[in-house]
């Protein structure tokens, strides 16, 4: 996992810092594993625009990840590390001893044509998933179900993990990336390691033609707005804005919208940190 910052030759390179993509193995996908993807530009079934700045954009597929895990007992041989365009992660081929082919989301250190295995008494190896019943307290996992069977949700994007601090009955208390302490039922699978292709989070655009490639258009501040399109709109002269809030007038930086009574606060053990 490395970055390269390019010099300034244009204006655009000029904040320019990407990744070397060296721990990509192939550049074309296995096409078994790919489905088309359709954008909808913003636009709903009638046409209208229901989310702003959104358009454009290269032509992707989607890559069809295994977030179950559930090809329990059988071995399974690191064919490649690839990019997808759909996540900040990279994916791994995986060939399974039957001949099947999967992508996973590849974890830190995982290397071509190393074995990985999914199931019950397999040991607490990077790329191993496991039930966190049998996972060592302390260690770092990712791609983590909150319900058995559902397949994992939690810890997925690039260089993301969370830590099994402990287990108290038939629940593991787990610190996610946020900052907090969840219970989870021991039944879930979870896999060891971190996510791969940490360093995405210091990487830079430099200039705004490489978000149309994302698929995003430019996006308008709402204090440059009328009043009649933005709380935070108008005024005399270059007003701030007043209290920063959404265009449905929520307040924004800080505001907490979890709701009071929801069923799953009483598996909270710990809130997340708090960014004031």
């Amino acid at each position: 996992m490395a970055v390269r910052k390019l010099k300034p030759v244009t204006p655009g390179q000029r904040h320019k810092i990407i990744g070397t993509f060296d721990e990509v193995t192939k550049s074309i996908p296995e096409k078994s594993l790919l489905q088309p993807m359709k954008k909808s530009g913003g636009r709903n079934n009638t046409g209208k625009m229901t989310m702003r700045y959104i358009g454009g954009g290269h032509k992707k597929r989607y890559r069809v990840i295994d977030f179950l895990r559930d090809k329990d007992g059988v071995e399974a041989t690191v064919h490649s590390i690839e990019y997808d365009p759909n996540r900040t992660a990279r994916i791994a081929l995986l060939i399974y001893q039957d001949g099947e082919k999967r992508y996973i989301i590849a974890p830190n250190g995982l290397k071509v044509g190393q074995s990985i295995r999914s199931g019950k008494g397999v040991a607490p190896e990077v790329g191993n998933a496991l039930t966190l019943g049998e996972i060592p307290l302390g260690t770092m996992i990712h791609n983590i179900e909150l319900r058995p069977g559902q397949g994992g949700i939690l810890a997925r994007s690039a260089g993301s993990y969370a830590q099994l601090t402990s287990r108290d009955g038939k629940y593991a208390i787990i610190k996610l990336p946020s900052g907090e302490s969840r219970m989870i039922l021991v039944t879930c699978k979870a896999t060891i390691g971190t996510v791969s292709n940490s360093d995405h989070q210091i990487e830079r655009s430099g200039k705004a033609g490489r978000k149309r490639w994302l698929g995003k258009r430019p996006r308008v501040r709402g204090v440059a707005m009328n009043p009649v399109d933005h709380p935070m709109g108008g005024g005399e002269g270059r007003a701030s804005g007043g209290h920063p809030r959404s265009r449905k007038g929520l307040p924004a930086k800080g505001y907490k919208t979890r709701q009071k009574d929801k069923a799953s606060n009483k598996y909270i053990v710990e809130k997340r940190k708090s960014n004031k």
